[in-house]
C-alpha cells in the first residue's frame, strides 16, 4: 500500500519566515535529499495487511495529522509527503521497502517505521547509508543503543522499563502471586520479560509458568490453556493485539480468574479490548502515557478538544476509542516539533542533532508531569509512565507517576 500525502503543522509560529531566508533554502536544498524549497519526503513502514494490521490505524492517524499540517501552511513553508508502504510485518519486506525509501523516493528519512522484527531487518542498512530511523514504533530497548546505532532512535517508553514497573508493582503489592507469562517470542516479549524479573528481584521465582507464541501461528489458545494448569493468578499478557485479545478472550471462556496484565501496546479498547470482549477485560491492568480519551477527566480539556475536533475534519473514519489514534496523533507532533527546531538546516544530520537535543518538550496529550528529554548518550524520549485498571468501559490510572529508567 502506498499513501502519498502532503501534509504540515502547528499554523503559527513555524510559519513566520523572514524573506531573507528564501535563497538559503532554495540553495542548500540540492544538497539535502528529500528536501526541495516546498517539500520535506518523509518515509514510513507500517503493516497495513498482516497479523499486526490493526497498527496501521497510527500510519492513517500520522498521515491525517500532517495532512491538518500542510493545509496550516506547512514546516517553515514546507510541506510533507509522507510516503507510506505496507510491509505486512514481514522483516525482508521492510527491507525491501526501507531501499525503496531510501534509494529510489530519496526520502530525508524514516519515520515511525512499525515493528521490532522489521525496524531489527532495516537498522543496519539505516545506519550504514546515514539515513535517520527515527522514533521508530517498538519499545525494543535495542533501539536506544547511539554508540552502536547512532542513526537509530525510539519514542515510546522501552519495554524493559515496562516490565520492570509491571515487576515492581507486582513484588509490592501481590507478595503471595504466581504469575503465568505469555508472551511473543522475539525481542518485544523477550525485552518485557526480562524487565519484569528485574522488577521482581528477588522475588523472580514468583513466575511459576512461562509460554511463548511465534507471530506466524494463528491462536495462542494453547498457551493460555497451559498458563491456567500452573496454578498461577497473575496472567501477564505480552503479546501484540491480534494475540492479545485472544488470550484474554481465551482466559475468559475458561474461567481463568487471575489478575491480568496486558503489555502497554495491546491496551486499545477499540483495536483490542472490544474484539476481545468487554467483560472479559474488566479488571485488566496495563500502563498509560498519554491521556485516555474515554476518561471524563479530560472531558473539559482543551488538549482533548483540539484531538477530537482533528479527528473529526482529517480523520473522520478513524475509531476514536482506539489508543493507536492518539499514539498517532502525538508521535507526529514529535516529529513536526524536531523538523521545526532544525529550521532551514534539513540536513539528515542536523535532524538527527536536534531529535537527540529534547529538553523537557512535552506534548497535549501526555499525561500531567509527563516531558521528553534526549542526549547524544540518552536515545529513550519517554521514560515515564502510570499504572491503570479497565473499568469495564474506560481505562482509570492510580497511583504516581512512575520512571521507567532501569535504575529508577
Amino acid at each position: 500500500m502506498h499513501m502519498r500525502r502532503n501534509i504540515l503543522k502547528y499554523a503559527g509560529a513555524g510559519l513566520v519566515l523572514s524573506a531573507s531566508l528564501t535563497f538559503p533554502a532554495i540553495s542548500q536544498a540540492a544538497d539535502m535529499p528529500g528536501v526541495t524549497d516546498t517539500e520535506i519526503k518523509i518515509g514510513n513502514i507500517a503493516p497495513y495487511s498482516g497479523p499486526a494490521s490493526a497498527y496501521s490505524t497510527i500510519a492513517k492517524t500520522i498521515s491525517a495529522y500532517f495532512d491538518k499540517v500542510n493545509e496550516e501552511g506547512g514546516i517553515n513553508g514546507r510541506k510533507i509527503n509522507f510516503l507510506s508502504y505496507d510491509d505486512g510485518y514481514s522483516p525482508p519486506k521492510a527491507v525491501e521497502q526501507a531501499r525503496k525509501l531510501v534509494e529510489s523516493d530519496e526520502a530525508l528519512l524514516i519515520f515511525q517505521s512499525l515493528g521490532t522484527p522489521s525496524n531489527s531487518a532495516i537498522e543496519k542498512y539505516m545506519n550504514v547509508k546515514k539515513v535517520p530511523q527515527l522514533l521508530v514504533a517498538t519499545g525494543a530497548t535495542k533501539f536506544g543503543d547511539p554508540k552502536k546505532f547512532p542513526w537509530t532512535m525510539g519514542w515510546q517508553p522501552n519495554y524493559q522499563s515496562e516490565g520492570i514497573i509491571y515487576g515492581r508493582w507486582i513484588a509490592a503489592e501481590m507478595p503471595d502471586a504466581k504469575i503465568g507469562v505469555m508472551y511473543q517470542n522475539d525481542d518485544f516479549g523477550k525485552d518485557v520479560l526480562n524487565g519484569l524479573k528485574v522488577g521482581l528481584g528477588d522475588k523472580a521465582d514468583m513466575i511459576v509458568a512461562e509460554a511463548s507464541y511465534e507471530v506466524a501461528e494463528p491462536v495462542v489458545d494453547s498457551q493460555v490453556v497451559k498458563l491456567k494448569a500452573s496454578g498461577a493468578n497473575v496472567f501477564i499478557n505480552i503479546s501484540t493485539p491480534k494475540f492479545a485479545a485472544q488470550g484474554i478472550k481465551k482466559a475468559h471462556e475458561i474461567g481463568w480468574d487471575a489478575t491480568q496484565i496486558v503489555a502497554n501496546v495491546s491496551n486499545s479498547v477499540g483495536a483490542v479490548l472490544t474484539p476481545a470482549g468487554l467483560e472479559a477485560s474488566t479488571g485488566l491492568i496495563s500502563t498509560a502515557y498519554l491521556k485516555d480519551m474515554q476518561d471524563p477527566q479530560w472531558a473539559d480539556d482543551q488538549a482533548v478538544k483540539d484531538w477530537n475536533a482533528f479527528m473529526d475534519k482529517y480523520y473522520p473514519d478513524g475509531n476514536k476509542l482506539s489508543s493507536f489514534t492518539t499514539y498517532g496523533y502525538s508521535v507526529a507532533q514529535t516529529m513536526v516539533h524536531i523538523l521545526e527546531q532544525a529550521g532551514d538546516d534539513l540536513t539528515r544530520e542536523n535532524v538527527l542533532k536536534q531529535a537527540a537535543s529534547m529538553k523537557d518538550v512535552t506534548l497535549p496529550l501526555f499525561l500531567p508531569g509527563m516531558t521528553m528529554n534526549t542526549s547524544e548518550t540518552d536515545y529513550f524520549p519517554i521514560e515515564q509512565m502510570q499504572l491503570m485498571k479497565f473499568n469495564g468501559e474506560r481505562w482509570e490510572t492510580f497511583g504516581d507517576v512512575i520512571s521507567g529508567e532501569v535504575g529508577g
